[in-house]
């Protein structure tokens, strides 16, 4: 397979991501994930082979994602090649039934890393990531276990993943008055059809230097082209499950915007999850968006957005039919503080100041 694989710097580290990273939340199919998918180890190891050879670098999975058997199938696949590959993995969700096997404590995430390095078969981990804020550790018990784990060769660079903006800045300025590992990205939601991460985290980003990865990017499916208004989607679509991710609260402009997608879709001979997928990755700030799929044909689609090129007329119609009302104090600033912003500023107020 040949395509256009472009790299990004993640944040101020010295890593180069490719702008599509392979995710592996179908790998497995264990418990509650098997509303995901249930790939098993040579699907996933068909789904590994078309993204190195696509220029993919980093796989992105997590301990929760089938109780652990996601990362046992990227392991057992990556055995004599890890070298190849970045691999990001998560802790934070519960791994068992005991009141410390959940959250962001020092027992808990070595435990955890220790475990993915096992599942793993890796002696590290290039990306580290929280996976979810926990308010009952303090951060400075969190970065400081991150710290150690940093210090023993375990990780390599640490993460976090959805935080709020007030989350985020309150770990960078606890690492910086410690003295301790900042996070080197966030991994976030981010969408046309959920554009909630344009209003603190992309600025913050920005700013603040994190490189951002994005998860589920095509919303579930959402945005694939599949749904369409008045028809059924396909039998495998993961809404026609119980699985919610990501909610949808205004069914009528999900479709406005599928009906943009495919249309930009059409003239270029490509699918609507691709024109979704370049969309995001013109987007201010973005490093790479995390894409997974239940089968081959649709990895490779997806895979293929990296060479498309949207023209400033297309985007200028996907803002249009996707933009949100600004909430206070942003619409405020755009009113008032336009002679005075900054590039984080305007990657959320750009598009409204006319």
């Amino acid at each position: 397979m040949t395509t256009d694989m472009a790299y990004r710097q993640l944040g101020t580290s010295g890593l180069q991501i490719s702008v599509i990273s392979l995710g592996t939340m179908t790998f497995g199919g264990r418990g509650e994930f098997a509303k995901v998918g249930a790939t098993g180890v040579e699907d996933a190891r068909r789904q590994i082979d078309l993204a190195l050879a696509a220029g993919v670098n980093l796989i992105d999975t997590a301990d929760v994602y089938s109780d652990g058997l996601s990362e046992e199938i990227v392991g057992e696949v990556l055995s004599g090649r890890r070298d190849q590959v970045l691999v990001a993995t998560k802790a934070r969700f519960s791994m068992g039934a005991g009141p410390n096997d959940a959250g962001l404590s020092r027992h808990h995430l070595i435990r955890a890393c220790e475990a993915s390095l096992r599942r793993l078969r890796t002696d590290h981990i290039d990306l580290y990531q929280v996976h979810q804020w926990d308010g009952r550790t303090p951060i400075e018990e969190t970065l400081a276990a991150l710290d150690h784990l940093l210090s023993s060769g375990k990780i390599r660079y640490i993460g976090c993943s959805n935080f709020s903006g007030w989350h985020v800045m309150k770990s960078l300025a606890v690492a910086q008055r410690e003295h301790l590992p900042r996070y080197v990205s966030q991994q976030i939601h981010y969408t046309l059809q959920a554009r909630d991460a344009e209003l603190e985290l992309l600025p913050l980003a920005i700013d603040a230097g994190l490189g951002v990865l994005v998860w589920s990017p095509l919303a579930g499916g959402l945005l694939s082209g599949t749904y369409r208004r008045g028809s059924a989607p396909a039998s495998d679509s993961r809404h026609l499950t119980d699985w919610n991710e990501p909610p949808v609260r205004d069914e009528d402009r999900l479709y406005d915007i599928v009906d943009a997608l495919v249309e930009i879709g059409q003239s270029h001979g490509v699918s609507a999850a691709q024109v979704s997928l370049a969309w995001l990755l013109r987007r201010p700030g973005i490093t790479s968006v995390i894409v997974g799929a239940r089968r081959e044909d649709q990895l490779t689609d997806n895979l293929a957005a990296a060479g498309l090129q949207l023209s400033d007329e297309q985007v200028a119609r996907l803002e249009a039919v996707s933009r949100p009302p600004l909430p206070y104090p942003y619409w405020h600033q755009a009113a008032t503080a336009a002679d005075r912003l900054s590039d984080a500023d305007l990657a959320l107020l750009r598009p409204y100041l006319g």
